[in-house]
């Protein structure tokens, strides 16, 4: 299915959607969505998902027979997979509880099965007043209300936490403070493991990740910090020679963050750090690796990851938007000796860093921007000795450049 027989099905769907909704009482609607573009090119290969557009970080050198580095090669393209269509809807009281609901999607599709439709939100919210339920498929509490204003998908990931998650949330708000617990599963965003990226893994781990958030608002000021565990069953079964053997693995991590915003008529600046422990799942650096083998059955014991990153965005201005975006990313490696394999996402990167300048040029239902991100990844020797922790001997740089247009309707 191309791109504009999944625009032509989406537009079917959320009209026909729209005109039973307007057939029923003490229903309200809003329509919306936006149809954007990105024009993209980089000085050399990245990490990345859909080819390029949601870009992470450089790739090391990768030498060929003549000793020329494959990876230092440009790269760039134009789509329209993020544009998107939504509707938000209000509807009647249930006892003293205000109930509403979302549904958006995209055309970002899944895996490699790009240009068809993907659900972004689809949830219900009942809210009393100073509590409110949410269940349904929205954004992750660690990506939460403290997170980039910046024209690239990848919304400041890998420093900043990316994902989108079926999930049970809680929140309780009084005089300006705010509770926050979750218990999320996974669907679109995944953890790595022996089988890459995966939803076994929490599957069978028959335990939801949790997180619990405190906030304290004022009119121009928040902050706030957040804890998430995380509890994962790698493997169920291993083989060793001709013989099956259940195995009984489990590797947990937590993580931790700390976020706060200041925003007024023309200034925004937010900030935010993270301990991430084992994080694979929303869209940033992490694994784990196998610190003991059992030499009968090869039951393994594992140790996540730790990765520290920070990051500090400012934007100034209404119409005219110039904006900065610094993060800065560092491997501490996992806390016991890896004496077997490793399974994540960027293991080998020791530090990471990216500066990224913005400006845009907004109207009503308009945007037209460009940024640029030069990002340097360092790179080294792996001591599993040292928890897996990369002992950096050179580094490699993308010189990235983004265009962006945006009708929002």
């Amino acid at each position: 299915m191309n791109v504009r027989r999944s625009l032509l099905l989406g537009l079917f769907l959320c009209g026909g959607v729209i005109g039973l909704w307007g057939q029923k009482k003490n229903f309200t609607y809003k329509f919306y969505g936006q149809v954007r573009g990105d024009l993209f090119y980089n000085s050399r290969a990245n990490a990345e998902t859909v080819d390029g557009l949601f870009y992470l970080y450089p790739k090391d050198v990768s030498l060929d027979a003549d000793g020329r580095d494959l990876n230092a090669s440009p790269n760039g393209s134009f789509y329209l997979l993020y544009s998107r269509l939504g509707v938000d809807v209000q509807g009647p009281d249930v006892g003293k509880a205000k109930t509403s609901l979302k549904l958006e999607t995209d055309f970002r599709g899944s895996g490699s099965s790009w240009a068809i439709l993907r659900i972004r939100h689809a949830y219900v919210n009942l809210d009393w007043g100073h509590s409110a339920v949410l269940v349904g498929q929205t954004w992750h509490p660690l990506f939460g209300e403290v997170f980039p204003q910046m024209l690239n998908l990848c919304t400041g990931a890998p420093f900043q936490p990316f994902n989108r998650s079926p999930q049970i949330r809680y929140r309780y708000t009084n005089k300006g403070w705010q509770v926050t617990a979750a218990a999320l599963w996974q669907l679109q965003y995944l953890s790595a493991g022996p089988n890459g990226k995966s939803e076994e893994y929490i599957k069978n781990s028959c335990v939801p990740e949790v997180y619990l958030g405190l906030d304290y608002k004022r009119p121009e000021w928040q902050m706030g910090a957040g804890v998430e565990i995380l509890s994962l069953v790698p493997r169920k079964q291993n083989t060793v020679g001709d013989k099956v053997y259940k195995v009984s693995e489990r590797v947990t991590s937590v993580s931790g963050e700390a976020h706060v915003k200041f925003r007024n008529d023309d200034w925004v600046v937010m900030a935010k750090t993270l301990l991430a422990s084992n994080l694979t799942q929303t869209s940033m650096l992490g694994g784990f690796g196998v610190t003991a083998v059992d030499p009968r059955t090869g039951e393994q014991e594992y140790s996540p990851y730790l990765f520290s990153t920070s990051w500090l965005n400012i934007v100034y201005g209404k119409k005219w938007k110039p904006g900065l975006f610094v993060g800065y990313l560092k491997n501490l490696g996992a806390a016991k000796e890896i004496v077997g394999g490793t399974y994540g996402v960027g293991l080998d990167v020791d530090q990471l860093f990216t500066v990224n300048a913005q400006l845009s040029y907004n109207l009503p239902h308009w945007k037209l921007g460009v940024e640029y991100s030069p990002a340097t990844a360092w790179y080294g020797d792996v001591d599993k000795k040292d928890g897996g922790r990369v002992h950096a001997t050179h580094s490699v740089t993308n010189h990235r450049i983004l265009g962006v247009l945006i009708y929002m309707f």
